[in-house]
């Protein structure tokens, strides 16, 4: 898209030469003009991985997979050929090495068109020339069983049919010297609840009654720590025998 837009003009546009379209609309790697040129040959390249986690109420891990995807930024002059290994088990297998330790099994595999397939599916190595600027090289999924990094516990207490106190426990469970950024837990509460009282140990807590939750906010979560959150909220006195069941 990139380079077709080079040709098309917005005003009225008459072409005095019979142009014809450029070499990378034709050519083997359409993905790339021909003469690209940089001072400076630089290449970024960032893995930005996703974890998703199940829990039911017993505490037990229902499902737990991570989905990545290798983010490249690259400027780089000519037709640069890349190469670039992978901590795989099935590439580490194939060369004999031992494939314990901080090897991974990647599945759902999806790779940018400038990826020469054969040459993967040959010897898992993933060799490509590269788009000129931003592109996703690959992304991938993991199934593997990651420990949930902030592990919610919640104690709800009634202590009449009217009043309903919630105790609710975030402990981080990664290295002390990470820090998780912008955490944003969601407590649902019943659509009826009225004046909520909330008190936090760490970070703010604010009823949002469009959603029927509380929505705790912890601006920074450093590894390994445990941060409480209370809250007590009232209930019309007269409740439907046939209510909805809790959340």
């Amino acid at each position: 898209a990139k380079i077709l837009s080079e040709f098309i003009k917005t005003d009225a546009y008459k072409l005095e030469v019979s142009q014809r379209p450029p070499m990378a609309v034709t050519n083997a790697v359409s993905w790339r003009s021909d003469g690209i040129r940089y001072n400076r040959n630089e290449v970024f390249l960032d893995v930005i991985e996703s974890v998703n986690i199940l829990v039911n109420s017993n505490g037990q891990l229902i499902r737990s997979d991570v989905n990545g995807a290798l983010k490249m930024r690259t400027y780089l002059s000519g037709m640069p050929e890349c190469k670039l290994g992978l901590n795989d088990r099935v590439l580490l297998e194939a060369q004999g090495q031992s494939a314990r330790g901080k090897s991974v099994d990647l599945e759902d595999i999806k790779f940018h068109q400038c990826v020469r397939l054969a040459r993967f599916e040959n010897d898992r190595t993933i060799s490509f020339i590269p788009p000129d600027g931003s592109f996703d090289l690959m992304t991938y999924r993991l199934s593997t069983q990651v420990k949930p990094l902030i592990w919610v516990e919640a104690q709800v207490e009634r202590y009449s049919r009217s009043r309903v106190e919630m105790l609710i426990k975030a402990k981080s469970q990664f290295k002390e010297r990470s820090y998780a950024t912008n955490v944003e837990i969601e407590l649902p509460v019943p659509p009826d609840a009225t004046n909520p009282s909330v008190r936090t140990s760490m970070g703010s807590a604010t009823y949002a009654p469009e959603n029927d939750a509380i929505m705790w906010k912890i601006r920074s979560f450093p590894g390994n720590k445990e941060y409480l959150l209370r809250a007590e909220f009232l209930l019309p006195s007269v409740s439907a025998d046939d209510g909805v069941p809790e959340r």
